[in-house]
């Protein structure tokens, strides 16, 4: 038994260092194509500024490369992949700002966005949680920015795009607004609370990521007595150390 439990610690042991070590190549490879991409754009942006694009190509510049490119190349040259090469140079012409923890298709999704400043958050934010590009897509269809920004003063708005979405207060934990897409509720949005709590445990992942940071769920019909008095809490929530009851009902 004793020579059991040690061959599956090293398994275990074996499998975790596996694990790391494909995260770690496929991290070098979402870096090394970033880079690549942006010395293509680089390349481009410095033949533009030279002329030369005029005088050989005239105005079809990009539709040609992107011809040419995947004749030699393959697909990666589309041409909204070219179009994209050229606004990542662009968009971060010190190659130094660029980030290693994102991939080629968190900022194409990044250099969709024209406000520098919203741009500069949702790049933040990516790190800060490590969201996938469908998590980054669907913060961005909620306008976490822009609800974020609302609440804030303009200099709080300019921090909002330099550190993210940092905790320093309860208010930062919890959002003022909440916007539930994902549980594709039918217009008129006439819904009853017991259907509206099914449909959200139903959707527990992306209801969870609304709330705010650190949230996890604790009880469905949560009992708990308050003066004597019992009540029963529909959804309860936990943050840190505390506990975000999102209504409470008297029981009858």
């Amino acid at each position: 038994m004793k020579d059991k439990k040690y061959y599956q610690k090293l398994i275990q042991q074996i499998s975790t260092a596996f694990a790391h070590g494909q995260a770690r190549a496929v991290a070098a490879v979402h870096s090394c194509l970033v880079d690549t991409y942006w010395k293509i754009g680089q390349y481009i942006v410095e033949y533009e500024q030279n002329g030369k694009e005029k005088a050989v190509y005239g105005t079809a510049l990009l539709e040609n490369l992107s011809r040419d490119l995947k004749l030699l190349h393959g697909k990666g040259f589309s041409l909204s992949n070219v179009k994209r090469m050229r606004q990542l140079y662009t968009a971060y012409p010190i190659s130094a700002t660029l980030s290693h923890q994102l991939s080629w298709s968190h900022y194409v999704e990044l250099l969709k966005i024209n406000d520098t400043l919203e741009r500069s958050f949702y790049e933040q934010q990516i790190q800060l949680e490590n969201w996938s590009v469908a998590e980054l897509k669907r913060q961005k269809d909620s306008a976490l920015f822009l609800r974020l920004a609302l609440s804030k003063e303009k200099e709080k708005v300019l921090q909002l795009s330099k550190r993210g979405q940092v905790v320093e207060s309860p208010e930062d934990i919890v959002r003022d607004l909440y916007v539930f897409e994902f549980l594709k509720i039918p217009e008129p949005y006439n819904i009853s609370e017991t259907e509206l709590e099914t449909r959200l445990l139903g959707n527990l992942q992306s209801f969870l990521l609304e709330l705010g940071k650190g949230f996890t769920f604790v009880a469905r019909q949560f009992r708990m007595t308050i003066n004597n008095i019992p009540f029963r809490v529909d959804l309860s929530c936990q943050n840190i150390n505390y506990t975000y009851p999102l209504k409470k009902s008297l029981k009858n």
